[in-house]
This record gives structure tokens, sequence and C-alpha cells, in this order.
């Protein structure tokens, strides 16, 4: 239980500071610290970052950042990804996820890191 306490409240401070994905920040910690297979991992992940995007989601519209045409589109729109990905991730190996996601977060990470070594034109 202490795990998930500590998984729990390092990702929510990172989400909303940073506008991080929860996936990228909560199944690896399930998976590591947690001892969840990748598959519970991901689907855990996908009901606790609930609370935590509607949470960051309505504090950052209280300071003006929130584009609410454009969240209302991606929210309807991510339902039907969701219910995709949900018979997508029963039907292949876990082995295919976990190597699927690790080359997700690899792809995200270096266009990070590229797009913070850019000089800024402005």
């Amino acid at each position: 239980m202490t795990g998930a306490i500590l998984v729990g409240i390092a990702a929510g401070v990172v989400a909303g500071m940073l506008g991080v994905g929860g996936g990228t920040l909560f199944v690896p910690g399930l998976v590591l610290f947690l001892g969840l297979s990748h598959l519970e991992a991901e689907a855990t992940s996908l009901l606790a970052i609930v609370p935590v995007a509607l949470v960051g989601a309505w504090r950052q519209r209280a300071y003006g950042n929130v584009e609410l045409r454009d969240a209302l589109a991606l929210g309807v729109l991510a339902v039907f990804g969701a219910l995709g990905g949900v018979v997508v991730a029963n039907a292949v190996p876990e082995r295919a996820l976990e190597i699927g996601f690790a080359g997700l977060l690899l792809f995200v990470a270096f266009q990070l890191a590229r797009r913070a070594m850019t000089p800024d034109p402005g």
C-alpha cells in the first residue's frame, strides 16, 4: 500500500506540474514498485488517471491554460481509441505490449530532448 501511495503522489505531482500523461508515470511505477503485470498496470493506470486529469485540468483552467473545445474533442475521441486499445491489448502477447510501451517512451524522450536542445527562435 505504501508503494501505491508513493507512486500516486509522485505521478500526481509530475502530471500536474508538467502535464505528463499518467500512463508514462503510472504504468512503470505499478510494474516496478507494485509488481503488477503490464496489462494490469495499464488497466489500473487508465482508471487512476481520471481524477488526476480532472483536478489538473480544473486547476489549469483557472489559470486560463485550457482550450476547452480542443479538450472536449480529444476526450470524446479518446473514448473510442481506448475501446479499440483495450481490445488490442487483450489480444496481443503481454511481451508485445511491454516492448511497444518501451518504444513509445523512448520515442517521446527523444522528441523532448530534441526540442529542449533546439534554440528558441524568439
